[in-house]
């Protein structure tokens, strides 16, 4: 039965604001609604969107990515009532914990970890390709042997191909946002609020310029006929198109992981997960509305989307924005994602399951620090080392799985603790969280076989972890038992 133990919410909250042990509280909700757009706006804006309207829903995508965006919604909703209830670091781990018990917590955290580790790493290595690209507009070059992994070849502009030393701009960029982070969150937020604003920014120049150059032939037929097969267009193209462009809103999950350094958490966490993913809805459709309207749907399916619909405006200049855009959108992410990785340890460090060294906090920055750096290392050393094909196939299925049991405990948690003030209430319980978990593990299972093994594999080393450690260490444990 000690694999179920939870913790009480009040035991939550006792550990969070009673102990020696504290991060700064410096977030408000524009802030939190910043961290969100920062770390669900990245280069997948600038060319999923063209891919998914040419293969499978046409003009159609505008609609795919409402029911996506309704999709996220639901498991929003049940992320701002947890937050609400449980403003404590960790997130979907902290929620699991206080529900479903340490096993299930434990499975979710190390997922977790891996999800953001990775997804760090893949991210920086985009960026890496990205700003090499900026770059050349200026035509500075950096040396070949630099920018790849010894595992992956590069080809130059002679066609001959050459194997790498380093991928040294990716292991950059990780060393200078870990050092940021630990500079503190405040600074950290205001870094973000800035390459946020970059982003957002270009995004509505594009949307701006190109609406004035909008074909309407190119929105005839807004529904293509279905080819005969499912996705190919019609309905189940739109469907398929959705299926694609949700895994573009998975990021608001993160604002959750910093509850503990958020001013008034309980009121400011709902605002900051549903806010930004209004704003990623409102500015995703206007977007691809533009895209699809500039350029017949067909000709949507090339390696640079955005720069096919930009030629068909005089604004060519556009490009370059775009691509700086795509940089700093990019560059938060890695920085939102790096944060709350070390959020997690932290708080899976205070509960005992890891070492007590991610757990020590910054005398003066008030930051995990070690956490940081130990981040610092192996997200750092992935992204320099690895090749992209390896590191790219730790997809989200583990984002996934948590946003399904954040659903289910919702749920739960309206069973076992009715009691309990709730400063924000997901409304039509228990529909909205069973579609909510409907809709993710459809997801999960549109990621195919070989996701799921990674996944499998990677949790069997987690419950070695665990059992060999984490069991018995539990802080939990040891307070039940009256250690």
């Amino acid at each position: 039965m000690s694999l179920w133990r939870t913790k009480s919410v009040e035991y939550l909250e006792e550990e969070a604001f009673g102990g020696t042990t504290k991060l700064e509280r410096s977030l408000g909700p524009f802030s939190l609604v910043l961290l969100g757009v920062g770390a669900i706006i990245g280069a997948g804006l600038f060319s999923i969107t063209g891919i998914a309207a040419a293969e499978h829903a046409g003009p159609g995508i505008v609609l795919s990515f409402i029911l996506a965006s309704i999709g996220c919604l639901f498991a929003g909703l049940c992320f701002s009532e947890l937050a609400s209830m449980i403003p404590v670091s960790g997130g979907a781990y902290t929620y699991t914990y206080a529900t479903l018990g340490e096993f299930v917590a434990w499975i979710i955290g190390w997922t977790l970890i891996l999800e953001y580790a990775a997804g760090a790493a893949v991210v920086a290595i985009s960026w890496s390709a990205y700003i090499v690209s900026f770059f050349q507009i200026f035509s500075l070059d950096l040396p070949h042997v630099l920018l790849a992994s010894p595992w992956q070849s590069v080809q130059l502009p002679d066609g001959s191909e050459i194997y790498g030393w380093i991928n040294l701009p990716p292991l950059l960029i990780v060393i200078l946002l870990s050092f940021l982070l630990i500079g503190g969150i405040d600074k950290s937020a205001k870094v973000n609020a800035v390459l946020v604003g970059i982003k957002v920014a270009v995004v509505l120049i594009f949307i701006a310029v190109g609406l004035a150059y909008v074909q309407e032939a190119n929105y005839v037929p807004f529904i293509p006929e279905n080819t005969g097969n499912f996705g190919k267009f019609g309905w189940s193209g739109i469907l398929r198109g959705a299926g694609i462009v949700f895994l573009a809103y998975i990021g608001f999950d993160a604002v959750a992981t910093a509850a503990q350094e958020v001013k008034n958490p309980q009121k400011d966490l709902p605002k900051g997960i549903i806010g930004s993913l209004l704003i990623c809805t409102i500015l995703y459709v206007l977007f691809a509305l533009v895209m699809v309207g500039l350029v017949p749907y067909e000709q949507l399916n090339v390696a640079a989307p955005v720069a096919h619909a930009i030629n068909q405006t005089p604004f060519l200049w556009l490009n370059g924005l775009i691509k700086l855009a795509i940089v700093a959108g990019l560059t938060s992410v890695v920085l939102v994602l790096l944060l709350a990785q070390s959020r997690i340890f932290f708080t899976m460090s205070k509960d005992g399951l890891l070492p007590a060294i991610f757990s020590v906090v910054h005398p003066r920055y008030h930051t995990p620090w070690v956490s940081n750096l130990f981040l610092m290392v192996i997200v750092g050393g992935f992204a320099a080392f690895a090749p992209l094909s390896l590191v790219g196939q730790l997809t989200s299925i583990g984002t996934l799985l948590a946003f399904a049991i954040v659903c289910a405990s919702v749920i739960v948690l309206r069973k076992t603790r009715p009691d309990l003030p709730r400063p924000f209430k997901t409304p039509f319980v228990p529909l909205f969280p069973i579609l909510g978990i409907v809709i993710c593990v459809g997801m999960m299972f549109s990621l195919g076989l070989a996701t799921w093994i990674r996944l499998v594999v990677w949790i069997v080393i987690g419950l070695g972890v665990y059992f060999l450690y984490g069991k018995n260490n539990s802080h939990l444990a040891k307070h039940k038992e009256g250690i």
